[in-house]
């Protein structure tokens, strides 16, 4: 290499990092230019980039506003776009993203993970030639992402729903503008209590994370923990039950009945009644009888009357409950192994947010049996009143004097 193409080279090397397309042809033209006869040769053989390229840029030193700003090429100059060489390419693509709408339902990728690579095979299958990387550009531009799933389906909406939500809401701020407590309840996801993996991270030292067992296989002797909670819309706080046993009727009412006598009636001193908002399921499900038959003898053991408005079926993440005090205990433990029931209680216990919330945690290591069977005759005598609207999921149980015994439990 001569010592010309040497200098050429190097500064070459030098700038040609800091110039986009047109400035680097005209750098290569004037260095051309500048070297004389062969120039473009000479420029060529330093540099690596065609001749053409070279007497273009030189020829384009003559005219220096050829473009628009930031324009390097001329219209319709470069190389074309695949989906413009191919024009099937695109809309061959689309249906293979979404089979079940716009393409083949019985497509070999119907059923397989859409990656790059599957896709790509998928138009080869069909006639077209493309890459990876000009299939991750079509799909950007016709607006798709790498996106997981999104928990927002649960099942069938009723007809009613918003028409009971509105009135759930009226009732709620009418029991709180009285000062009367209105709670919301449910039943946490259980969790199974040993050295196993709780979602999420926590800050540890580099390399020493928190050792677990390799598989979530039931321990027979610690069992799990079921974490029945109530929270108090008005005073946003929380009251967790963490039972041993099983998710019953009982247990829930046993729950509201240790809330009340350790923090409601304190909180409430003048109360005469008590609003619960709850999902249409589970434990405190709108169709349960235990539920109603439990609720009355605790009506008859406070004097209050309660009113339960349950949330229309396939709502029950709208429950106050889920994104006020369960999201707020699942961030407090997240990274923690659960390696006993007083750890769980703990956990939930030491639950604080910015926005004031505060929770009492205790353990409930009472037995609740499942199969009991309420007859008819006990529900007939239930003191249940149900609202004109919607009465199979509002309705008030009042507190009289005949109601049975309330049943003897309490949380250890």
């Amino acid at each position: 290499m001569t010592v010309g193409m040497e200098s050429v080279a190097r500064r070459f090397d030098a700038i040609r990092s800091h110039l986009n397309e047109r400035q680097r042809r005209l750098w290569l033209g004037n260095e051309a230019r500048e070297l004389g006869s062969g120039g473009a040769r000479i420029v060529f053989e330093a540099t690596g980039v065609a001749q053409d390229v070279i007497r273009r840029g030189r020829d384009e030193l003559d005219d220096p506003e050829p473009f628009a700003v930031g324009q390097s090429r001329g219209s319709g100059g470069g190389r074309k776009r695949a989906e413009v060489l191919d024009p099937g390419l695109a809309e061959s693509l689309d249906a293979l993203v979404e089979p079940e709408t716009r393409g083949d339902p019985m497509n070999p990728l119907r059923w397989t993970t859409k990656s790059l690579s599957h896709l790509v095979g998928g138009l080869t299958r069909l006639g077209h030639q493309c890459t990876e990387n000009v299939v991750a550009r079509i799909l950007h531009e016709a607006g798709y992402s790498l996106q997981g799933n999104a928990k927002t389906m649960e099942g069938k909406q009723h007809p009613d729903r918003d028409a009971q939500f509105r009135y759930l809401n009226e009732q709620v701020k009418a029991a709180l503008a009285a000062g009367e407590p209105v709670v919301s309840v449910d039943c946490k996801k259980k969790e199974l209590i040993g050295n196993f993996k709780n979602g999420g991270k926590e800050w540890r030292p580099v390399g020493d994370p928190v050792k677990v067992n390799v598989h979530d296989f039931p321990d027979k002797e610690l069992g799990k923990a079921i974490p029945y909670g109530i929270y108090d819309i008005g005073a946003n706080a929380g009251w967790v039950s963490v039972g041993t046993d099983h998710d019953t009727a009982a247990f829930a009412v046993n729950t509201l009945r240790t809330w009340w006598n350790n923090q409601g009636n304190a909180a409430y001193p003048a109360a005469t009644t008590l609003t619960i908002t709850a999902d249409s399921g589970g434990s405190n499900g709108n169709r349960l009888r235990a539920w109603k038959t439990e609720l009355a003898a605790f009506a008859a053991e406070t004097g209050l009357a309660i009113t339960v408005l349950h949330l229309p079926p396939g709502t029950s993440k709208w429950n106050r409950i889920e994104h006020r005090l369960f999201s707020a205990i699942t961030m407090n433990w997240r990274g923690t192994p659960l390696t006993s029931h007083e750890t769980a209680v703990s956990l939930i216990g030491a639950t604080r947010t910015q926005s004031g919330l505060t929770v009492e945690a205790v353990l409930d290591i009472r037995s609740y049996p499942t199969g009991i069977k309420i007859s008819d005759k006990t529900m007939n005598a239930l003191p249940l009143t149900r609202h004109e609207t919607h009465g199979q999921w509002n309705y008030t149980l009042n507190p009289p004097a005949d109601t049975p015994e309330p049943t003897d439990l309490e949380s250890h």
